[in-house]
C-alpha cells in the first residue's frame, strides 16, 4: 500500500505520446513480417496465429495465480475483442484485394469515426484546433501515398470498414480502461479472434513449413503482443481519436523501413507526408498540455491492472 501511494503518477502529455509511439513502431515490424510472409497464408491463418498465439503468451503470464478472465464489464469486454478482431481481419482482407498504399489512405480515417463515435456514445465535443489536427493526418497520409485509390471497391469497401470497426473499438477503451488493465483487454481481443477465425483456419490448416516461417510466425505472436499491450496501457493517458492520431505515426515509420531496408525510393511525398502526420501529433499534444486536468494527490484513479 506505501508502494503505491508513492508511487509518481506519469505525465499524460509524455506516457500517452510515448506508449503510442512504440505501439506504432511494433506495429510496423508486424506489417514487415506480414508482408514477408508467402502467399500460402490465407487471412485466416494469419489472424489465427496472432490471435491464438497472444492467448497463450499472455494465459502463461498472467493466468497462473488467478482467472485471468476475471474483469469488469464483461459483456463490453467481449464486445471490443469482436469489433477489433472485426477490424483487423476487415484490413488483412483489404490488403489482399489493395495496394497496400490504398488499403492504409483510407484504413487511417479511422481517428474521424473514432472522434464520431466519442461523440455518440460520450457526448464528447472536440474543439476545432483537435479537428485541424485529424484532418492534417488525413491529408498527409493521403499525400504520402500520392492519393492513390487504386483496386476494387469491394476492397475500398473492406478498408473503410475495417476503418470503422477500428474506430469503434479505440473508443470502447475509454469506459474500459477505467477499471480494466491493458492484459485483460487484449485477452479478451485474441479470445474472441481465436474463436472468429479457428473455424476457417482448421478447413484448411497451414503450418510452418521451415524454421524461418516458423520464426516469423513467432515475431507476429510477439510483436502483436507488445504493441497492443502498450497501446491499450497508451489508452489510459489520451482518448481514442487522440490515440488514432498517434498512432497514425505507424505508416510513416512503415514508408521508412521501405526506405531503409526495401530500396524504396525517398520521395518528396514521403517528406511532405510524414513532417504533416508528425507535425499534427506534436501540435496535438501541444493542446493537449493545455487542457489536461492534474488529479490532486491522493485522489482515486483507476489502476491500470492485469
Amino acid at each position: 500500500m506505501e508502494k503505491d501511494r508513492n508511487r509518481v503518477p506519469l505525465d499524460p502529455t509524455v506516457a500517452g505520446p510515448l506508449f503510442m509511439l512504440s505501439a506504432a513502431l511494433l506495429f510496423t515490424l508486424l506489417n514487415v513480417i506480414i508482408k514477408q510472409l508467402g502467399p500460402q497464408y490465407r487471412i485466416w491463418d494469419i489472424g489465427f496465429y496472432r490471435f491464438f498465439g497472444g492467448m497463450l503468451v499472455l494465459l502463461a503470464l498472467f493466468g497462473r495465480h488467478h482467472n485471468p478472465y476475471r474483469g469488469n464489464n464483461i459483456r463490453l469486454l467481449i464486445i471490443r475483442g469482436c469489433t477489433g478482431s472485426a477490424a483487423f481481419v476487415c484490413l488483412v482482407t483489404a490488403i489482399r484485394l489493395l495496394p497496400v498504399s490504398t488499403a492504409l489512405v483510407i484504413f487511417y480515417s479511422f481517428p474521424v469515426f473514432s472522434a464520431l463515435f466519442s461523440f455518440l456514445l460520450y457526448g464528447e465535443r472536440i474543439g476545432k484546433n483537435e479537428i485541424v489536427c485529424i484532418a492534417a493526418v488525413l491529408l498527409g497520409v493521403a499525400i504520402l501515398f500520392d492519393f492513390q485509390l487504386a483496386g476494387g471497391v469491394l476492397g475500398q469497401l473492406t478498408a473503410l470498414v475495417a476503418s470503422v470497426f477500428a474506430g469503434l473499438t479505440v473508443t470502447l477503451i475509454r469506459t474500459l480502461r477505467a477499471n480494466n488493465g491493458p492484459v485483460i483487454i487484449y485477452l479478451y481481443f485474441c479470445t474472441m479472434g481465436t474463436l472468429a477465425t479457428l473455424p476457417m483456419y482448421l478447413r484448411h490448416p497451414v503450418l510452418p513449413a521451415t524454421p524461418m516461417e516458423g520464426a516469423m510466425i513467432l515475431g507476429i505472436i510477439f510483436s502483436s503482443v507488445l504493441a497492443q499491450l502498450l497501446m491499450n496501457q497508451g489508452f489510459f493517458y489520451c482518448r481514442g481519436w487522440e490515440g488514432g492520431v498517434f498512432m497514425s505515426s505507424e505508416v510513416v515509420f512503415t514508408a521508412g523501413v521501405g526506405i531503409v531496408f526495401l530500396g524504396d525510393p525517398a520521395t518528396l511525398r514521403f517528406w511532405m507526408g510524414g513532417a504533416m502526420i508528425l507535425a499534427s501529433s506534436v501540435a496535438l499534444n501541444r493542446l493537449r498540455a493545455h487542457t489536461i486536468v492534474v488529479v490532486p494527490v491522493g485522489a482515486p484513479t483507476a489502476p491500470p491492472n492485469p
